[in-house]
């Protein structure tokens, strides 16, 4: 991999991780529409520690507080009831379904899952579904009304984000607003949510970095850095754009992009897999 590959690829990570409009499809189908050489799932998940950095970074107020809250009630039944305390189990509970399908399914994730003909079709219909959820469900329900129930259907819905395509923030966001919660809630705790499950999955998956085969540790390590800064610009950039904003415009985007892989899939411009 080139420097200039890791410094765009970078740029579409940190573009597509928290816009609903799925990282993992994006690196798939990009290097191959410049004919580059597909640079694998483990790439995928270790520069997705950039992006997670940028989720810190912006959040860590927020962190440290729903941390500590959740640390102190281990052993003070009087803040067990607290909204942040209760966050930190919500966000615990709520990466067991993903860990879980991510180790059980992990072949499939680097080969079966690896196909462009499903990646476009899981743009297609899960952009339709963000679309219907956000147009159809009112926004009554903000973080004070998060239910365990409701970590966990979170969380079964990021587990979907294992298949290109359907994309992580997409998928809980569309679980939150099915859920009747509003834009800035569904796309918070969906950022919040990410922390653990794309640090466990980066760690994962860092062994294989470097091995035969696999992207270099330099190109990595580039396209880690600038999807931190452009991460951070998106993240900022979507909960301004979710206060007064449909999703429609994301939706739109994954319809055009998942028929123009078919189209150019059926052209021969880009192979399956």
């Amino acid at each position: 991999m080139s420097w200039l590959e890791a410094i765009i690829l970078g740029i579409v990570q940190g573009l597509t991780e928290f816009l609903p409009i799925s990282s993992s499809g994006h690196l798939f189908f990009v290097p191959q529409l410049f004919g580059w050489q597909d640079p694998g799932a483990s790439f995928t998940a270790v520069i997705q520690l950039g992006t997670m950095a940028a989720v810190l970074l912006f959040f860590w107020r927020d962190i440290i507080r729903i941390a500590s809250a959740w640390l102190r009630s281990l052993w003070t039944p009087a803040l067990r009831g607290t909204l942040d305390a209760r966050m930190g189990w919500y966000i615990i509970l709520g990466t067991i379904p993903i860990a879980v399908f991510g180790l059980v399914f992990s072949d499939q994730i680097k080969t079966v899952a690896r196909d462009l003909r499903l990646t476009a079709t899981m743009l297609i219909v899960f952009g339709i579904l963000l679309w219907v959820a956000d147009r159809f469900r009112p926004q009554r329900k903000t973080e004070a009304d998060l239910t365990l129930r409701d970590g966990l259907i979170y969380g079964f819905a990021q587990a979907l984000a294992l298949i290109p395509g359907v994309s992580r923030s997409g998928a809980t966001i569309t679980a939150g607003r099915a859920l009747s919660y509003d834009r800035e809630t569904a796309a918070r705790f969906s950022f919040l949510l990410s922390i653990p499950a794309i640090v466990l999955s980066g760690l994962f998956e860092m062994k294989d970095i470097g091995a035969e085969g696999s992207v270099p540790w330099g190109p990595t390590i580039v396209a880690t850095v600038v999807s931190f800064a452009v991460g951070y610009a998106a993240i900022a950039w979507l909960l301004r754009w979710l206060t007064s904003h449909s999703v429609l415009v994301f939706t739109i985007y994954r319809i055009v992009v998942g028929l123009g892989i078919f189209a150019l899939l059926g052209a021969g411009v880009l192979s399956s897999g």
